[in-house]
């Protein structure tokens, strides 16, 4: 029997701060007390990819609101529409804390006065001059716009530069795969590309745009042509630092063959750039934090990379950001850059055109959020601390319970410069001993266990049966209590030695239909 769950009525919620992820759902179930009494095992749900609500910054975001609704020349133009291209002090901001984060454009930490008023018609191309060691002139921001986060930008990325008659999807895989419905509702046929060693397999995937060319030639688009856009024949999909779910980092080689790659084959590299600031080094003796990002971006490299675009160009290149990750998912604020080309082209999506960009006023909070420091500061004073705890306790739970039964865990990155272990993001991906079906696995921990787990099988393109992961499984350390994460361990590791030792229950279970939503 699946567990039981029925949801507690939001009134109950008096207190972000007392909220416990494991009181989200009233359980039924599961050990015996002496007197036979059946006691309920409190639910683990090591699924989930949410910040826990401690790391919420509330006071922040209450004292971000406070400002900018008190004063006229910030809340009058956030509550009205806004350019199509978002918030210009929120772009500017964003430009100087990426600058500072990414190395070589900016200049600064993203602070500023909070005061600017937001007017522009956010219509600018820019002016690329085509070195490789500056950016680009046109004016700042121009490459910029702000988004309703990553899942909305997508699908109005796809909207401007993708036709189901032309355009070819290709995802890395394992994926994240509610990426893949929007994919769909675009009407593109999606195909698979594993990682390999380098965050890539370039040799499977060049064969595989050769093979579609040869077996397509000419195509014909469906949409009307727009003088704002153009239609890629290719689009290549991941998340290339703290991928989820592998966590693994694509390698600075495998970036700049990318580039390469994409260039040739008229293909739109989109990387969800969402978890790069997350990041810790792996030693428990280390006290510091990584201050810098650990790879360029891909739209960083193809700036760059001779031949430079010049200021007529798209590029090849698009990184899609968010603060979901490092403020809250229910702010739905994120941001694309990309050419300044591209971004212009962006913001004239039809949605945009109608309605000015998405999160307008929560724009104006954020930019407040990030102009007192105070983004900076809970960066760094909370959530990387808070995560690197979590990922130790977690792999310390690991080789406790799951290495000596067989289980083999994802690896992580080296900084160059030091040769010191880094990791980052939400999310360690795991290998289950022999044969074991991850899907069982995930089944028999909700069933025997109130374990929530994200078998390997949710992470492939389904259209594409290429690529597998039968044997797979993903854990995401930030959603539950620190002291649930080695206990949740504990059981699966339970289970695995249960089901080593009968094989047979391994492969009877009968499968259910998951709720994909529950995944995120």
């Amino acid at each position: 029997m699946l567990v039981s769950r029925t949801r507690i009525p939001s009134i109950l919620f008096r207190s972000l701060y007392s909220i416990k992820p494991s009181s989200l759902y009233l359980r039924s179930f599961s050990t015996t007390s002496k007197m036979g009494d059946a006691i309920p095992k409190c639910q683990i749900n090591l699924l989930r990819g949410w910040p826990h609500p401690s790391l919420l910054p509330i006071k922040a975001i209450n004292d971000a609101s406070q400002r900018a609704l008190s004063d006229a020349k910030i809340v009058v133009p956030g509550l009205c529409y806004g350019p199509d291209d978002g918030y210009l002090p929120l772009r500017e901001g964003i430009e100087r804390w990426l600058g500072g984060f990414y190395g070589g454009d900016g200049e600064g930490d993203g602070k500023g006065d909070g005061k600017g008023d937001g007017k522009g018609d956010g219509k600018g191309e820019g002016e690329g001059d085509g070195e490789t060691d500056k950016k680009p002139k046109g004016n700042q921001g121009d490459r910029i716009c702000i988004t309703g986060g990553a899942s909305q930008n997508l699908a109005c990325v796809l909207q401007v530069y993708s036709d189901p008659g032309v355009t070819r999807v290709w995802m890395v895989v394992p994926c994240y795969f509610l990426a893949c419905r929007i994919f769909e509702d675009a009407g593109l046929v999606t195909n698979a590309v594993p990682e390999g060693t380098g965050g890539i397999d370039l040799e499977f995937l060049e064969r595989k745009l050769v093979k579609d060319e040869r077996e397509r030639g000419d195509v014909k688009p469906l949409k009307t042509p727009k003088p704002w856009s153009k239609i890629y024949r290719h689009i290549i999909y991941c998340v290339p630092t703290f991928s989820n779910p592998s966590g693994k980092t694509m390698s600075l080689t495998t970036r700049q063959s990318l580039i390469h790659l994409a260039r040739k084959h008229d293909a739109l590299i989109i990387t969800d750039d969402v978890y790069d600031s997350l990041q810790w080094f792996t030693s428990p003796l280390s006290s510091s934090f990584p201050q810098t990002a650990l790879q360029p971006r891909l739209i960083d490299l193809d700036r760059i990379t001779t031949p430079s675009p010049g200021s007529e160009s798209f590029g090849n290149a698009m990184s899609n950001g968010s603060f979901s990750k490092i403020v809250g998912p229910g702010v739905r604020t994120g941001w694309a850059e990309a050419s300044p080309k591209f971004i212009y082209g962006l913001s004239q999506c039809g949605s945009s055109r109608s309605g000015g960009a998405p999160s307008q006023f929560t724009a104006t909070i954020i930019h407040q959020l990030l102009a007192s420091g105070d983004l900076e500061t809970h960066i760094e004073a909370v959530l990387k601390p808070a995560y690197s705890k979590r990922y130790t306790i977690l792999m310390s739970a690991i080789s406790k319970h799951l290495i000596p039964l067989g289980v083999k865990v994802g690896e992580t990155s080296t900084l160059k410069t030091t040769g010191e272990g880094v990791f980052g993001g939400y999310f360690i991906w795991i290998t289950l001993p022999g044969n074991m079906d991850a899907e069982d696995v995930s089944l028999g921990a909700r069933e025997e266990e109130n374990l929530i787990l994200a078998p390997g099988k949710i992470f492939e393109v389904k259209t594409d049966e290429t690529v597998r992961f039968r044997g797979a499984m993903r854990l995401c350390f930030a959603w539950v209590e620190e002291g649930e994460l080695e206990e949740g361990v504990r059981r699966l590791g339970g289970l695995i030695k249960r089901l080593s030792e009968d094989q047979s229950k391994s492969t009877v279970r009968k499968k259910g239909v998951v709720d994909l939503a529950m995944f995120r």
